[in-house]
Parts: structure tokens; sequence; C-alpha cells
């Protein structure tokens, strides 16, 4: 009896760049199929119907992949925008089929790959439970036995007699991780969806994840939550441009792929960075501090004013209306620090010139001394326009944030916050 839970061999998904690509069956549709069987291997060798697979007009979504998962082992994929992770969930769950290669699935396979995977529009909530436990081969008092347990999670009870067309985003990411989660996969395929979800749910889904792996099922968790993966995975696959990187050990492949996050910051400019997401029709250019008076500068100092100051340019050179403009921060371990964005201040802009710059001024700069990374966003009308991820390093000096001539702060502090002390007698 093997302990092998998944095994991929030189696996590799060639897609063709502007043409559509054969319509996927739903997951529903196949697991159907599939998934009920406890043992699955599927194998592709196409190319040979590709005459010029190394042109411009293809693209290896996944070359040459192979790793192995032990049952009952938490593994973590890795990696930045476009660097195979969701596709490669897709082929273990049998959405799209490899160009080359074979993988094998030992167990029965839970999916939540994007929101309403496997999910009919026009049943409510309820009848979807019953639905996906067929689908994972349960029986109908084991569906039963776990329903409730299912909606109490979700946090849907109002609606569970409601069409889930009518859900929210949010509402279909609880309903169906609750159910991914709890019908009792042996093998549970997690991608980034679940940013959909709030802090607090993200939190509990976590929680959640790691109850399942102390079960001794097996966990795939695509993120690029850096902390969850550090936290809930043994093992982690690093992928970059399709193609594996390195895996091993947790924290020796994460301490790799941020410094390889600090060398690419350094490195390559903004204009010229590639791996972004978006339609262009803004685009950063630049990236650079200043300080109050309007000087560039290259360190930024706790407790002073400083601005962040982003260069874009537009894609038609025609002025855009209702733009969103956020920057992120983040620490060594790739940990969100802090966030501003336009909409949260009620600030959009709207006519942006073709070229310019976006600026945000920082009073009294918040974060301590260290090595920081910072991602840039636009949205136009809500549709992601830009987005670069580790755009740039930057370095904090200490500051006298208190005012008091006593820069000094703790080490394991990373914002600061001016609060007002007194005493009030018993």
């Amino acid at each position: 009896m093997t302990d092998i839970a998944i095994r991929v061999e030189n696996l590799s998904k060639l897609y063709r760049i502007g043409a559509r690509q054969a319509a996927y069956k739903t997951l529903r549709e196949s697991l159907t199929n599939a998934v009920t069987a406890p043992f699955r291997r599927f194998r592709r060798s196409s190319q040979s119907a590709i005459r010029n697979p190394q042109s411009d007009e293809f693209i290896w979504a996944l070359k040459d992949v192979s790793f192995e998962v032990k049952q009952g082992e938490v593994v973590g994929i890795i990696g930045r925008n476009g660097a195979g992770k969701t596709t490669l969930l897709k082929v273990l769950s049998r959405i799209t089929e490899p160009t080359e290669g074979w993988a094998e699935i030992h167990g029965r396979v839970g999916s939540l790959l994007e929101v309403g995977t496997g999910f009919h529009p026009e049943l409510t909530g309820r009848e979807n439970i019953t639905l996906n436990g067929a689908i994972l081969g349960m029986k109908k008092a084991e569906i039963e036995r776990k329903f409730d347990e299912i909606v109490a999670f979700a946090e849907i009870e109002k609606f569970i007699d409601t069409p889930v067309k009518y859900y929210s985003s949010g509402m279909y990411v609880r309903l169906a991780f609750a159910v991914a989660a709890h019908l009792e996969p042996e093998i549970l395929l997690v991608d980034e969806v679940l940013a959909v979800g709030d802090a607090a749910f993200q939190k509990k889904c976590l929680g959640k994840m790691g109850d399942v792996a102390q079960e001794g099922r097996t966990v795939l968790f695509v993120s690029h939550n850096i902390a969850a993966i550090e936290t809930l995975c043994e093992r982690v696959v690093l992928l970059d441009a399709g193609n594996v990187v390195r895996q091993g050990d947790s924290q020796q492949v994460i301490s790799y792929y941020l410094a390889s996050h600090l060398t690419l910051a350094m490195s390559v400019p903004v204009y010229d960075r590639i791996d972004r997401r978006g339609d262009g029709r803004v685009r950063f250019t630049s990236f650079h501090l200043e300080d109050v008076a309007g000087k560039r500068i290259r360190l930024a100092k706790t407790g002073q004013t400083c601005r962040f100051v982003f260069g874009y340019e537009t894609h038609d050179q025609q002025p855009k209306s209702n733009v969103v403009a956020s920057f992120t921060i983040h620490d060594q371990h790739d940990r969100s620090i802090m966030i501003q964005r336009t909409n949260m201040t009620g600030r959009n802009f709207d006519d942006i010139p073709p070229r310019g710059y976006f600026v945000c001024e920082i009073e009294n700069f918040p974060i301590v001394y260290g090595s920081y990374t910072v991602d840039c966003f636009a949205a136009i009308n809500e549709i992601i326009a830009d987005w670069v991820q580790t755009a740039a390093q930057m370095e904090v000096l200490q500051g006298d944030f208190f005012g008091t001539g006593h820069p000094g702060m703790p080490a394991h502090a990373k914002v600061l916050v001016k609060g007002s002390w007194h005493l009030l007698s018993n």
C-alpha cells in the first residue's frame, strides 16, 4: 500500500496565446466521472500536434513539474503571479488536461479553486451541499450528519434555501470552503480564493485547515499569504514561470523566495517588470520617496513626513476616470504591514492625464526601522489596470516618532501609534 497521495512527473501545460481554448468541464462534471475512484492516473502527450511550441504564439504555463506529496502531508505552493500555481491545481482537479507528463492521485479529492466552483447556480445552498457530497461519493447519511456543521461554519443559515445565484462572492466562498473542508475528502486542494472572504473568515478557514491537517488528511495549499504557508505547511514547492525552482523544508524555501523577491525589486525597474497583472490601461513606470519639501530621499525615517510617488502612463493616452490607486508595504516575511488606498479615503481620481504621478503623503510615518517591500496597484471602474508585487524595496531608519527625544522602540513592534496615558485612582 503506497503512502503517496499525489505524484506528479514531468507535468507540462501549453497554452496558445490569444486562441480560444477548448471549453473546460466544470469541476462537478469532472469529479462525477473521476473523483469517486480511490485511484486515478492521467497522462497526455500531444506536443506532436503543435507545430512549433517554442514560438511566441505559445506559452508554457507549466514545464516539467515533478514532485510528490505523502498522505497526511500539508504542502504549500508559492510563486509570483503567473507562476503556474492555479494551472497546476486545475490539472490535478481534472478541470484541464496536461499537454505532457502525468499525475497520480490516491484518494477522494475536494477542490476550492475559484468562487462557486462546482455549484449549480439554480440550486439552493442546501441542494448544492447534497450534490457536492454525492459527487464526492458520500452516502446520504454521511451528508446529513455533516449538514448542520457545514451551514454553521458558512454562517448562511438564513439563505440556505435560496438559490446560490443570488449569493454574494463572500457567501459563495464561505459555503464552498465549508463544503470542501467538512465533507471529509482525503485530499484537499485550496487556491488563493480564500482572499475573497473577510479577515475573520480567513482566520477561521486557516484554523479549519489546521484541523484538517491534524486529522491526517492531505492538503495542497496555494497562497500569497506567506505567514499562513509557513504556519500550516511542512513542505513548500516554489514555482516560477511554470518551473519548479525549489522544493523542501518550508522555512528554507520561503527564505529563498523572499530573498529572490528583494533581488528582483532591486535589479529590475518598475517600468521593465513583466510579472504584473491587469489590462494595462494604467501602467506604473517608476517609484521613489520624497520628503515634505519634495526632495527625493533614499531612506524613509520613522516619525518624519514622507511621500510615496508612483509614476504612471496610460495605454491609449486618453484621460481615465474613476481610477483607484493603492500601495501595500510588506515586511521581510511578506506580511502586509500597511495599505494606503484612495477609495478608503473617499478620494478616487477622475480625468487623470496620460502621464503623471500618484502621490500619497504620510505624516509622522509610523513604521519602525527595517527593510520592507512595496506593491503598487491601480484599477479603473473596479477592473485591475496594473498590479506589480514587490515593485520596490525600501529601508526605514529609526526616528523620534513620539517627539520625546526617545527614539528607542521594541524590536517586535512594526507599527507605532501615539497614545495618551493617564492614571485613575481606585
